[in-house]
This record gives C-alpha cells, sequence and structure tokens, in this order.
C-alpha cells in the first residue's frame, strides 16, 4: 500500500504533478538554499563577518546546518505522504548530500584546523571526550550512505539492502542530537529543540509504516 495520505486542503493540488523539468529545477534550488550558509562563510572571512574566532564560528556553523540539512531529508517523506507531492521524493538525495557536505566540512575543520592533521591528538580526543566520540560516529555512519547515493550502486545493492542501509540515518540523527547536546554551552535549548522536531518525524514515520498495513 502507498503511503499517501489526501490532505483535506486542496491548496497542495497545483504542486501535486511537476515535470522532470520542474523537478530538476526543484533539486538546483534546493542545492543554492543549501550553498548559502558556505557562501556567507566564504565572503565573510576576509570581511571579517566571522567574530573574533572564525574557526569556532565555521565550526559551529558547519554543525547548525549538518543538522539543519539532516532535518530536511528526514522531512521530505512526511511531507510527501501529507501533500501529496510525489515529486518531493526526487530532492532527497540532494538534500542527504548537502548534510553530507556539511559534516565533511565541520569534521575537516575539526581535523585541520583545530587540530591541525595531529592524528595522536585526534585519537585521544575521539577515545576521552564523549561528544567528539558521538559526533566521529555519526559522520562515519554518514559515509556509507554518500558513496551509495547513486543509481549504479542503488541498482548494484537492490533496492532493499540499499533501503536498509540507508536507514542509518535514523541512527545518525540520534548521534547528532547526542553530539550538539553534549557541546551545547551558550544555547542548551536548541540542541533539544532538533531532539523534539526528530522525534516527531520518527513517530510519522512509525504511523504510516503501521498504517500502511
Amino acid at each position: 500500500m502507498a503511503l499517501s495520505v489526501t490532505f483535506p486542503l486542496t491548496v497542495f493540488a497545483p504542486w501535486r504533478s511537476l515535470t522532470n523539468a520542474q523537478v530538476q529545477r526543484a533539486k538546483w534550488v534546493l542545492v543554492a538554499l543549501g550553498m548559502l550558509p558556505l557562501a556567507r562563510m566564504l565572503i565573510g572571512l576576509p570581511l571579517g563577518w566571522l567574530g573574533v574566532n572564525p574557526i569556532e564560528f565555521v565550526t559551529r556553523s558547519t554543525g547548525t546546518w549538518t543538522i539543519v540539512s539532516l532535518v530536511v531529508t528526514l522531512s521530505i517523506t512526511p511531507l510527501r505522504n501529507i501533500t501529496g507531492w510525489v515529486w518531493l521524493v526526487r530532492l532527497r538525495r540532494s538534500a542527504g548530500l548537502i548534510t553530507f557536505f556539511y559534516a565533511a566540512l565541520h569534521f575537516i575543520t575539526y581535523v585541520w584546523l583545530d587540530r591541525f592533521f595531529d592524528v595522536n591528538d585526534i585519537i585521544k580526543d575521539i577515545i576521552k571526550r564523549p561528544f567528539i566520540t558521538v559526533g566521529f560516529a555519526a559522520f562515519v555512519l554518514l559515509i556509507p550512505l554518500a558513496i551509495t547515493s547513486n543509481n549504479a550502486l542503488i541498482k548494484k545493492l537492490g533496492a532493499q539492502n540499499w533501503q536498509r542501509l540507508h536507514n542509518l540515518v535514523y541512527v545518525i540523527a540520534i548521534l547528532a542530537v547526542v553530539h550538539f547536546i553534549w557541546l551545547a554551552r551558550r544555547n542548551p535549548i536548541e540542541p533539544y529543540i532538533y531532539a523534539a522536531i526528530f522525534a516527531l518525524l520518527f513517530a510519522a514515520r512509525i504511523y504510516w509504516r503501521f498504517k500502511a498495513k
């Protein structure tokens, strides 16, 4: 049974069917929006917009946009079910790759600008600091998801195996929230907001899964 819900309002009806060209344009809009935080950092660095500690700003910003992109990625299926916009699923891969992009920047910032590629120091940090441990675990789990986000590997793995692998995104979301909670100092409320959003998205997925049976 298809996981679809007929929304009681007709406001979404005109957008339920888009041509391939329109979906492609929607993908480019999503990517462009996803690159705005990076553009802000690149432009802001020489202009002094990143504050007195640019490394800390970049670390926090890339971490924040990783989790925001993850929220967008996990919101696509619930939005499809609510609106009936089946084409939204075709944006999920782009949203997921944007998530990985900012996670990679977050990791590179830590390894390069914070630890200067000191492998021993990085290993000690991962072992001794729990928030680093769970953050590193989340990034490692993201790697196979990013690698297999192409049609050739989907076909090679098979749809069911690919789906099982990509269900790791829910584990990644939990690890990302835990990482944020343990790290948060200035605004301890913010990570709990993301935790609530993820909980709602997980609940929606469970609801529709049981409804489909």
